[in-house]
């Protein structure tokens, strides 16, 4: 989540440099480096927010790189080490509790210089998704996941599935556009529970 406005504000410079520019024609890759150098040169760290919010790791670079679209070997490699890296809980249970979960989805607080880096940060959820039936005002970059988990069911596999996919979208799509909560440390162990259950819960209104 740290991460993924600035590499979004790096396309969309991209795109501005490459409509603005006058001249020769640039690659994709020249234009690419620009923006970066850009936005390197206009950056102001302060608070938690630091240099390294401007560094795209090894899958970042390879989206990036092939307009999210890796060859098929790249991926397989990638996506394997993301799986790798999913800390599932110690004690195999992943249901937190759903009202949390709401709270939780609701918040976009979080990670910016003004925040503690010590707070606990929101998902931002609704930002993106659909996925309670009272609200009236949400993203559609993901897809709605209203009624989750009464299309799904609650088995202990898809509760370690949606765990999972919320720890690391990445290791399932390699250039997912959803954070990857856990692997970022943006939401921690009791936070993606109480998100599990929000969408696999039957007793929360995702799932009425």
């Amino acid at each position: 989540m740290k991460t993924l406005a600035m590499i979004s504000g790096v396309a969309a410079a991209v795109a501005l440099l490459a409509g603005c520019a006058g001249g020769p024609s640039r690659s994709d890759a020249e234009y690419r480096q620009l923006a970066l150098d850009t936005i390197k040169r206009d950056f102001q760290a302060k608070g938690q927010a630091k240099y390294d919010r401007l560094t795209a790791d090894e899958v970042q670079q390879a989206c990036n790189a092939h307009a999210n679209n890796p060859p098929a070997d790249l991926v397989l490699k990638l996506t394997g080490a993301q799986f790798a890296g999913i800390k599932l809980p110690a004690d195999n249970s992943y249901l937190g509790d759903w009202k949390e979960g709401e709270k939780i989805a609701q918040s976009g607080r979080g990670f910016t210089w003004s925040d503690k880096a010590t707070d606990p940060a929101g998902g931002n959820c609704y930002n993106c998704h659909q996925i309670g039936p009272q609200e009236s005002s949400f993203g559609t970059l993901g897809p709605s996941l209203l009624g989750y988990g009464k299309t799904r069911g609650n088995s202990p596999e898809m509760q370690k599935y949606t765990y999972s996919k919320i720890y690391n979208s990445k290791a399932f799509n390699l250039c997912s556009e959803m954070p990857r909560f856990g692997h970022a440390g943006a939401l921690n162990e009791t936070q993606i529970k109480h998100l599990v259950a929000l969408l696999l819960d039957p007793a929360s209104p995702v799932n009425k």
